[in-house]
């Protein structure tokens, strides 16, 4: 299980994830897409490597918007598991 970071690795692991906001305890994606099933087959690639993972995103969709929440709920707060998962999520749209 990974630890909390603290403000200062989290400002540091910001700088490395700059298409994410810091939101209070998470790390925050939004992504749009020309028509819905192009965002539903990103949203089927995600729920594929959080499941690789075990660390599960908080997944809002809206038509061709997808909003993206992570943060690690059972240490209350960021961890090295969300900026991972951060980071493979990016590799999705490259």
């Amino acid at each position: 299980m990974s630890d909390l970071l603290s403000d200062a690795e989290i400002n540091t692991r910001m700088k490395k994830a700059p298409e994410w906001e810091h939101e209070g305890k998470a790390i925050v994606r939004t992504v749009e897409f020309d028509d819905f099933m192009e965002g539903i087959d990103f949203v089927n690639g995600v729920a594929e490597i959080a499941e690789e993972a075990q660390h599960h995103p908080e997944i809002d969709i809206r038509w061709c918007t997808i909003n993206l929440s992570l943060t690690t709920h059972d240490q209350g707060g960021l961890t090295s598991a969300d900026f991972e998962l951060a980071q493979r999520i990016d590799n999705l749209l490259d």
